[in-house]
């Protein structure tokens, strides 16, 4: 390799790297292998970090979960899709455009780079109008007061037809804990990072990300044995573009997924991906409720 290529290389290597937060940087140090508890960013925004039951083969084998009380924060989906000439944008770019709290990947997306692979609608922009074969649907932007602020349907056990004229926004993706609180994936060999989506049962929205790799069906197990008290959960994305950015308060955090094989995670070296689609939250302005 010439010796000026070498250095560019190195240059770029280097840039990448300044890419990571110090957010970021400041969370990989505070990690150690314990149970942190939840701690509140603010009313009604706790931060979770848990060790999980099944250390990951690399990693800190860390559980990062934003427990979000709807009563207090309003959910919005923005897409690319939705902007003349938009160009998909990191979740710290997509909060900072939009004044969000926080976001994370709300499924994952097809080639174009654009379209969500299941059915992503609001009431004034639709992303895919196809509902497919997935059984779980995330519902907010509620059409009336008699229905949660935000719901996880399972087309399992109830009726899509019914809840679908309930809520303004629906963004399908695939199930991990059923309504009957199953596991319903199978054992697998292959392990990445994780971001997922789930409701407790006191109807508390939760944004989580687990950057350690796990297959999912192990990370559906872990999950279920923290104290979380999952009613209902979805997989929103894999790998290196699973994302969680959060800045509530004085705190500044993003997490970053990593490549798809368990050898090539580590806690260094990540960079925030632009995404086509994000879901994130802002802080209502109104009385809690309305």
């Amino acid at each position: 390799m010439k010796p000026a290529l070498k250095s560019l290389l190195i240059l770029i290597l280097v840039l990448i790297s300044s890419i990571t937060s110090e957010a970021q940087q400041e969370i990989t140090q505070q990690e150690v292998k314990e149970d942190s508890g939840w701690q509140q960013l603010d009313k009604g925004l706790e931060l979770g970090l848990f060790l999980a039951s099944q250390l990951a083969a690399v990693g800190a084998s860390q559980v990062r979960v934003l427990r979000i009380d709807p009563n207090y924060y309003r959910f919005r989906l923005l897409n690319v899709s939705a902007i003349e000439n938009g160009l998909p944008m990191t979740p710290r770019q997509w909060c900072r455009q939009n004044n969000l709290v926080a976001a994370i990947n709300p499924s994952m997306f097809q080639t174009d780079y654009k379209t969500s692979v299941s059915l992503m609608r609001t009431r004034t922009h639709i992303n895919n109008p196809r509902l497919s074969k997935d059984m779980t649907i995330l519902a907010f932007n509620r059409l009336s007061k008699d229905v949660p602020q935000a719901k996880i349907i399972d087309r399992q056990c109830e009726d899509y037809e019914f809840w679908k004229k309930k809520y303004g926004t629906l963004i399908q993706s695939i199930r991990m804990i059923s309504c009957k609180g199953k596991n319903v994936w199978n054992p697998q060999p292959h392990r990445w990072s994780t971001a997922a989506i789930a409701v407790d049962g006191h109807d508390n929205v939760l944004f989580i990300h687990v950057r350690s790799p796990y297959s999912t069906y192990d990370l559906i197990n872990v999950l279920k044995k923290l104290p979380l008290d999952i009613s209902r959960a979805m997989y929103t994305e894999g790998g290196s573009q699973a994302q969680l950015y959060i800045n509530a308060g004085s705190r500044e955090y993003e997490f970053v997924g990593s490549y798809d094989t368990a050898a090539s995670v580590t806690e260094e070296g990540s960079i925030s991906w632009p995404l086509p689609n994000v879901v994130g939250i802002s802080k209502r302005k109104l009385h809690p409720g309305e």
